[in-house]
């Protein structure tokens, strides 16, 4: 089997499932981490290590990383932060990129009906967001502004953005810059503080940490409002008892990453390999994003005419798992929001398959993905989809 949807989720990393094994044969300690009682304090000071650990990978204080349930929570709690007093402040609009996920854009139409507008940034049709458009939106409305939210790897086409210049314009008119970088950290690095970013927001399921685990960066943890009121957990940031398994595998998870990234050059050069070999074999294929800066692990395709879907059932029957778009949208048989936005037409954006893999993939993949794709192409093509 090749699991080719690391972007969608990846699987636990084997140096999480060894620490695991190991702290499940040590029977504890099992408590919880805001008991007083011993137990409880060795609980406690694990979780702390891991956020330590993440501190130290992320290029971030200490204090400026808030455990909780993973990117979507922490968008949600961003929002609430920076807009839930939105009048008062005289908050009139809020900036979101037309290519971010639907945490964010459904985060941002939750507050359209409260009298906080969207202001769509366009995108230009390499990928890339639009600077000198934002560059003029802040300035045009500077303090009306509560948040800007631009991703810095996009979930579908692996282009990354211009995060670090988006930061340095929100910096420079005061705007609060939310970063998600559920994409971006595990595939790449990343530094928080030299990001500029004011949050930024992860998911473990990204990068073989537990499902249900993630992390909220906040440059100042005082801005933030709390979602979850609960009993005070986290600083007061977020309540309710910790997932403290979950959160010490973050750690474990980005360690592992950190152990690993002298892979991905080697997988960006073999990626660039499998898609020049692509193309050759038909000319007709479409790289999304080929002339973008893009993470190395991600390949966004499409054969004109031939369904991806059609595609992604083809490969599957050759134990190959791949997606059509974001598993969020993956359902949908229509061109997505994200290549709309890049003014992709429907006979490219209804072919497409994302093949997204991690830096511990065993780098033949490419040449077994090659190898399928061939032979569903020179199938398919023969009966086109549309």
């Amino acid at each position: 089997m090749i699991y080719a949807d690391y972007n969608g989720s990846a699987p636990i990393c084997d140096d999480v499932k060894d620490y695991l094994i190991e702290r499940l044969k040590k029977d504890g300690p099992y408590a919880n981490p805001n008991a007083i009682h011993y137990l409880g304090s060795k609980t406690l000071m694990g979780m702390e290590n891991a956020r330590s650990i993440c501190s130290k990978v992320l290029g971030a204080d200490y204090n400026q990383v808030i455990f909780n349930s993973g990117a979507t929570e922490g968008i949600s709690h961003v929002f609430h932060s920076c807009l839930d007093n939105a009048q008062e402040l005289g908050i009139k609009a809020v900036i979101v990129s037309g290519i971010e996920h639907s945490a964010v854009i459904n985060s941002a139409k939750a507050y359209a009906n409260k009298g906080v507008e969207t202001k769509i940034l366009p995108t230009l049709n390499t990928g890339i967001i639009d600077l000198s458009a934002l560059e003029s939106w802040l300035a045009d409305y500077g303090k009306e502004l509560g948040l800007v939210a631009i991703m810095a790897a996009n979930n579908e086409t692996g282009i990354i953005q211009p995060y670090e210049k988006v930061a340095e314009l929100c910096n420079k008119h005061d705007v609060p810059f939310l970063c998600d970088t559920t994409q971006y950290i595990g595939k790449t690095i990343f530094n928080f503080k030299k990001s500029g970013a004011d949050y930024a927001v992860t998911s473990g399921h990204k990068f073989g940490a537990l499902t249900g685990a993630g992390i909220l960066l906040a440059k100042d943890p005082t801005s933030l409002r709390p979602l979850i009121i609960g009993g005070g957990q986290e600083k007061g940031h977020r309540g309710g008892t910790q997932n403290y398994i979950g959160n010490e595998t973050l750690a474990v998870a980005l360690k592992n990453f950190e152990k690993n990234l002298d892979k991905i050059e080697a997988l960006n050069s073999k990626r660039l390999e499998f898609e020049a070999a692509l193309t050759e074999k038909f000319p007709e294929v479409v790289i999304i994003g080929k002339e973008s800066p893009r993470l190395a692990s991600t390949t966004y395709v499409s054969f004109p005419g031939i369904h991806g879907q059609a595609v992604q059932i083809e490969l599957e029957s050759q134990d190959i798992f791949v997606t059509t778009s974001s598993a969020c949208s993956d359902n949908e048989p229509v061109t997505s929001k994200v290549l709309k936005a890049m003014g992709v037409t429907d006979e490219v954006g209804r072919g497409v398959v994302r093949i997204s893999l991690g830096l511990c993939s065993p780098l033949e993949y490419y040449d077994e993905i090659l190898d399928a794709l061939t032979k569903a192409y020179e199938k398919l093509g023969k009966i086109k989809s549309y």
